[in-house]
This record gives structure tokens, sequence and C-alpha cells, in this order.
């Protein structure tokens, strides 16, 4: 919500100090605002975005919604513990109206089992503590909650058969993660689709990502992963890019059929 506070007001051309003063305050409770580290109330939002001159009603109103929730997420709990971006990963996905992954040397974060994702977290350099990588396992397996409620999200997951063949953790480790991703690929809300190495196509960017469906469009967020950290896009330019890299990708995978006969085949030859 700061993020697209502080889009609206620039491109209204004025300065913080300005929306500051409309609001009884300064530059800095804006400042505050636009970084989230301060909550606002939907009235405060509806009174920046006339001042703004803002006119997508559509967008106001969604934020406005935002500005209401106050719920104290489960993440929470790991405030202080973890790197805030764990935190954000886990936020995005409980309030997003879909997900779309695209994963290539790995099985999607909140699919993996607790012995995968130890051995990833346990390769991390430098090393980290034991607690952290508890911590930061506990995490990724609760993430999984999406998929508990009565309406659960709906998540599409493309996985280059790359991230499928590899022996993370030895052959024990993987089978059970296959196995475990053969289940999921069983789940309502859930499609799994595989890029076999036999395909002549693979388009747009190998980056793993996880496009992230808003409320309303304009509040979609792109997350890209590397060894460096986590990345959340959200300009309007780069979302176009990001639907367009998936609108691509989506004519290229197996069907879930296919998919799932090719994880059984896998998980056979181990």
């Amino acid at each position: 919500m700061g993020a697209e506070l502080r889009k609206l007001r620039e491109a209204s051309g004025l300065t913080a100090r300005e929306a500051g003063e409309l609001l009884g305050g300064n530059q800095a409770q804006i400042s505050h605002i636009e970084s989230g580290r301060w909550g606002v109330s939907a009235e405060r939002v509806r009174r920046l975005a006339a001042f703004y001159s803002a006119g997508d009603q559509q967008l106001i109103d969604a934020l406005c919604e935002i500005a209401e929730d106050r719920t104290k997420g489960w993440w929470e709990e790991y405030r202080g513990v973890l790197p805030p971006s764990f935190l954000n990963v886990a936020e995005l996905e409980y309030h997003a109206a879909y997900l779309r992954s695209l994963q290539t040397l790995t099985v999607p974060g909140i699919f993996q089992t607790e012995d995968y994702s130890r051995k990833l977290f346990e390769e991390v350099i430098p090393p980290l503590p034991r607690s952290e990588v508890d911590a930061r396992v506990e995490h990724r397996a609760r993430r999984r909650v999406i998929f508990e409620r009565d309406q659960p999200t709906p998540f599409e997951a493309i996985i280059h058969e790359a991230a499928l063949r590899m022996h993370y953790g030895g052959r024990k480790v993987v089978r059970s993660q296959l196995d475990y991703l053969l289940e999921v690929t069983e789940w309502p809300s859930v499609t799994v689709r595989v890029v076999p190495f036999t395909s002549e196509r693979f388009i747009g960017s190998s980056q793993s990502m996880l496009y992230a469906g808003g409320p309303v469009p304009q509040l979609d967020t792109v997350l890209l992963d590397s060894a460096y950290g986590s990345a959340f896009l959200d300009a309007h330019a780069q979302l176009d890019k990001y639907r367009a890299v998936y609108s691509a990708l989506e004519e290229v995978p197996l069907s879930a059929d296919k998919t799932r006969a090719m994880i059984r085949k896998i998980i056979k030859d181990l």
C-alpha cells in the first residue's frame, strides 16, 4: 500500500512535505507511510488520493480495504528471527488472489518437504546458524496454510525438468520430495506442469519467479529470486513484461496428466 501511495504522489508531482502538510504532519510522516513502517486509515488514503488527483477508483477502493485490514498474520511470529523478505513472501502469498510460479532448479518453496528445504538452507553461503535453518524450514512449511482455507488460493506452477532431476540431499530426500510433489498435483487449487528437456522452446527469462495477482491488477507483484536475495517488482512496465513472459511460457510445458506421468518416471529412475 505504501508503495502504491508513493507512486500516486510522484505521478501528481507533489513532494512528501506537501503531502505531509495535508495530513497535519510533515515529510517524515509520509515517508513512514510510504515505506510501510506506519499504518494509515482508509479515510486518509482517500484524502491523499484526492489530493493527488488520482482517478483510478478501483485501485483506491482496494487500497482502502488494505488499510482497514488490521489482522496480524502468522508470519509476524518470525519478525526479528528471519530476514524481512521471508515475511514479505508469506504475506504476499496469503493475500494473493492467485499465484503463478516458474522454477528452473528447485521445486517451488511452498511445496518443498522438510528434508529437501533443510538441505537447501544448509548449503547457504556463508553457513547459517542451526536455529535459523530450523526457523526457515518451519516458516516455509507454514506457508502452505493458503491451501487449507475454505477457498484455497489458485496456484499454477511451471517447473523445468532440471529441477526434478537435481539430487539435493541424495536420492532418498529427492524421492520423498517427488512423492510429495505428485500428491500436490492432486490438490484442487494447484496445477503443476513440467517443461521437459526435450522441449525446443523455453520462452522468456530462465530466472525463477513468483507472480502474485492482487485484488486488482494494479496491485499485482512479481518476486524474483537469486543467490543474492529477493526482489519485489510492482512497476507497471515490469508487470507487463512478466505477464507477457508467463503468457508465452504457458504454451511450453506438458499437460498436467503428462507431468504426473513424468514425475512417476523420474521417481522410478531413482
